[in-house]
C-alpha cells in the first residue's frame, strides 16, 4: 500500500469518527430545545432563542482544562453572532434555516457556541441569539436578489434580538460586538445601525469581525485597532495557509482591511509561531501552543502549516472555519486586555 493511500484511509477514518461523535453529539442534545413561536420568528424572551445566555448554562460556559483556574471577572458583555451552519446540501434555493430546526441548532451550540464563542466566557457575559441564518448557498448563487432578501431576514432576527438585549439585559454595560463568518456580516451591519456615529459608541470595548472582509471605505468614524489596548475600534482576519488565495478572491477588488491577531497590528510585518500563546481543536480540554504564526499580506493572514497531532493529514489550505480556533488563547488575553485599557 503506498504512503498516500494509506494517509487517506487514516484521514478518512479520523474525519468519519469525528463526524460521528459529532452527530450522535447533536442529536442527544436536541430534545433539550423547546420553542414556542408560532409564526416562525424568534421569540427572544425565551433563552432557548438564544444559544448563549448568561442565565442558562450552554456551551459558551465551557473552559478547555489548563484554563479552569483562570480569574474571570465578566463586567463587559459579548454580542456574539454565529457563522452559517445551515449548510446541507439542496437541490432548489432554500433561503433560510426555520428557528425551531433542532439539528441546526444543535451544530450551532456544540461547533461555533463551543469553539468560538466561549474564547469571550472569562471575561463576558456571552450573548449569542439564534436567528433565520441564510443558507450556504446565498454566498454563491447569481440570483443576488434572493440572497439579498434571505440575509436581510437573518439580519431582522439580529436586529430585533439586539433591541431586546439592550432593553433588558445590557443595563449600561461595555459592550463588545464579535461575529464569524456570516455573523461577521451580521456585526457590520449591526455596527453601522447602532454604533458607529451613536450614544453606543461610547460603549463600544471592540469589534470582533472574524472570517469576513471589512472594505476599507465600509466604516466612516470607527477606526481598526492599532494594537493591543485600543479601544472603540475594529478587530478583523480571515486566515489562509501561505501563498494560497482562494479562486473567489483572485478578482475581487474589494480592499479589506485587516488585522494580525499576533501582533494586534495592520501592518505586515512577520509574527512567529513563538507568539502564538495556544490553539484549541475538536478536543476542547487541551491548548496546544505555538502552533502556527502569522504575517498579513494584502488583507489577508497567512500562516505557515499549522502543528498539531495528526497535522500531516491536514491538507487544506483555507484556514476559515479554524479563524478563531487558531489563536484561541491570544483572543482570550486580548479581550481582557482591551477590557482593562477600556476600565
Amino acid at each position: 500500500m503506498s504512503m498516500l493511500n494509506y494517509r487517506h484511509i487514516i484521514s478518512l477514518y479520523i474525519y468519519t469518527s469525528l463526524l460521528y461523535s459529532c452527530s450522535n453529539k447533536y442529536n442527544a442534545f436536541q430534545s433539550r430545545y423547546q420553542f414556542s413561536s408560532s409564526d416562525g420568528k424568534p421569540a427572544y424572551n425565551e433563552l432557548d432563542y438564544w444559544a448563549a445566555h448568561p442565565r442558562k448554562y450552554d456551551p459558551s460556559d465551557s473552559v478547555p482544562a489548563p484554563l479552569r483556574n483562570e480569574i474571570r471577572d465578566t463586567i463587559a458583555d459579548v454580542f456574539f453572532l454565529h457563522p452559517t451552519t445551515f449548510t446541507k446540501k439542496k437541490n432548489k434555493h432554500i433561503a433560510n434555516a426555520a428557528i425551531n430546526d433542532h439539528s441546526i441548532n444543535a451544530k450551532t451550540d456544540y461547533s461555533s457556541i463551543l469553539y468560538q464563542a466561549s474564547v469571550f466566557n472569562q471575561s463576558c457575559r456571552v450573548f449569542a441569539p439564534r436567528y433565520r441564518q441564510a443558507h450556504i448557498q446565498n454566498f454563491y448563487t447569481s440570483d443576488t436578489s434572493l440572497a439579498k432578501e434571505a440575509f436581510d431576514l437573518a439580519y431582522e432576527d439580529i436586529r430585533n434580538a439586539f433591541l431586546y438585549y439592550l432593553k433588558h439585559w445590557n443595563n449600561k454595560r461595555p459592550i463588545i460586538i464579535a461575529g464569524h463568518s456570516q455573523g461577521a456580516l451580521m456585526a457590520e451591519r449591526l455596527l453601522k445601525e447602532f454604533i458607529e456615529g451613536k450614544e453606543l459608541e461610547k460603549k463600544l470595548v471592540a469589534a470582533y469581525i472574524i472570517g469576513w472582509p471589512v472594505p476599507q471605505d465600509y466604516f466612516t468614524t470607527l477606526p481598526m485597532c492599532k494594537d493591543s489596548a485600543q479601544t472603540g475600534c475594529v478587530i478583523s482576519w480571515r486566515t489562509f495557509r501561505k501563498g494560497y488565495v482562494p479562486s473567489n478572491l483572485k478578482k475581487s477588488k474589494v480592499v479589506a482591511l485587516a488585522t494580525n491577531p499576533l501582533t494586534w497590528s495592520t501592518d505586515d510585518r512577520y509574527a512567529s509561531k513563538q507568539l502564538n500563546k495556544g490553539s484549541v481543536l475538536t478536543n476542547f480540554d487541551k491548548i496546544y501552543e505555538h502552533t502556527t504564526d502569522g504575517k498579513l499580506v494584502n488583507g489577508l493572514l497567512y500562516v505557515k502549516k499549522p502543528k498539531f497531532p495528526w497535522s500531516f493529514l491536514y491538507f487544506t489550505r483555507n484556514y476559515h472555519i479554524a479563524d478563531i480556533n487558531l489563536f484561541y488563547l491570544n483572543i482570550r488575553e486580548n479581550v481582557r486586555q482591551r477590557i482593562t485599557a477600556y476600565k
